[in-house]
């Protein structure tokens, strides 16, 4: 989804790649160094390291590329690894927390955007995806994104629409951000762009976030037609960029992934303060923040048997598995048991008539939620298929593929590793 926070503009002059070697198709702008004078240009170890696209495709489910004879994503996953049961977002699987998971190594909770809007009842503020003022805020975020790991070794980086990429993290942001775009062919410009810059200018990863199908779901439904014609335009544009990258004749492990999947609801809204008295409670979304443990309790009792469509849990009892014991996430915590939509009050949602799609489920109870993970380059191993796995382990694996050294987070490089042709060995 298109968030307000991610239309930045590139942060310094830019360098036009309309230059000599600049792919064809026009003037696609490039941003020049954007953090700290350190990371001014690729260090010379850098530059013998192989390269990284990430793409993530939001809201593109599991099954969605077989049911729609997505071509350029199968034979990616063909030619590459690819997950043929979906990879697993980390719950609440939603944009923002997801895209942050798979940049940090770190469930929500421990890198702490536990929702696109949420509160933090420590610093009595609040957290909104939306607004770029907070999204650029670096105090809300926890862990090292691979940006800043990459920025310890000067390596150059870019991000187009990434969660969190305008923020400064670990002591870094992205070298190079490029705008946001509601129309994949610019950002597909931009990737190939920076890749036609001189090799000490060249970001070494590239990560960029589309916002189909995700958009056209919300809109029409998952299963509308609209949203299968735009997986399949995402489809055309990831085989338009794949050509490019492979015109660039460079090292580059392409990696196609999506946050989540999106789902039909069951039913219409499930509205809590039909079942308790939400009086003195602050509200984002579902996430309630009681100002009294009496309130917390009192809140608790009510709808821990209110209905079947959800569990509700005091903060310290939610689930280990759920990996969402983190403050901001409210207390009591309620956990669907399925597609429903829920809604603190009438005030957070927009009516059962304009619902057509929903997300932010546990993908083990509501399937739908999986993601896509598909990727082929010079160090993945050929017509690989791996099992479903969570997201967070994606974070070691593509820090050896930029020949990084990653931090201890709460994914393995042991679960991706088969994936590998150096079968995870340090060095290339």
């Amino acid at each position: 989804m298109r968030l307000a926070g991610l239309h930045v503009s590139v942060l310094a002059p830019l360098l036009l790649a309309g230059a000599a070697g600049a792919p064809p198709g026009g003037q696609t702008s490039a941003a020049s160094p954007g953090t700290s004078a350190k990371n001014s240009g690729n260090s010379d170890w850098a530059q013998a390291q192989h390269y990284v696209v990430l793409v993530s495709l939001e809201g593109f489910g599991w099954d969605d590329a077989s049911g729609d004879g997505a071509r350029n994503l199968l034979a990616l996953g063909k030619h590459g690894a690819s997950a043929a049961q979906g990879m697993l977002p980390s719950y609440p699987a939603f944009d923002w927390p997801n895209q942050l998971t798979i940049v940090t190594g770190l469930f929500p909770e421990h890198h702490g955007i536990v929702a696109d809007s949420f509160l933090d009842p420590a610093r009595q503020a609040r957290f909104e995806a939306n607004d770029p003022k907070t999204a650029a805020d670096g105090a809300w975020y926890s862990g090292t994104p691979l940006w800043s790991l990459a920025a310890r070794r000067e390596m150059r980086t870019g991000c187009i629409g990434w969660a969190g990429c305008t923020a400064q993290i670990a002591g870094s942001r992205p070298t190079c951000l490029g705008r946001g775009s509601e129309q994949p062919e610019a950002e597909t410009r931009q990737i190939l762009a920076w890749l036609h810059l001189p090799a000490a200018e060249r970001p070494h990863l590239i990560a960029a976030q589309f916002d189909e199908p995700g958009e056209s779901a919300r809109r029409f439904g998952p299963d509308a037609p609209q949203t299968r014609a735009a997986v399949r335009r995402m489809d055309a544009e990831i085989g338009k960029l794949k050509a490019g990258l492979d015109a660039t004749h460079l090292p580059i492990d392409f990696v196609v992934v999506s946050d989540h999947g999106m789902a039909k609801p069951d039913g219409g809204w499930i509205t809590l303060n039909q079942f308790a008295d939400l009086s003195g409670f602050d509200i984002a979304g579902t996430l309630l923040y009681g100002k009294t443990e009496e309130d917390r309790e009192r809140v608790y009792d009510q709808l821990k048997k209110a209905t079947s469509e959800f569990f509700v849990y005091r903060l310290k009892n939610v689930p280990a598995g759920l990996h969402f014991r983190n403050e901001r996430a409210g207390d009591p915590v309620i956990v669907a048991t399925g597609a429903y939509a829920i809604r603190a009050d009438e005030a957070a949602g927009t009516g059962g008539a304009s619902l057509r799609a929903v997300d932010g489920f546990d993908a083990r109870t509501v399937p739908a939620m999986k993601a896509i993970f598909c990727a082929a380059g010079p160090d993945i191993v050929e017509g690989k298929t791996v099992a479903p796995f969570a997201n967070v382990n994606l974070y070691p694996w593509l820090a050896h593929l930029l020949g990084l050294n990653p931090p201890k987070t709460d994914g393995s490089l042991n679960i991706l590793s088969g994936t590998l042709r150096d079968n995870g060995e340090t060095g290339k």
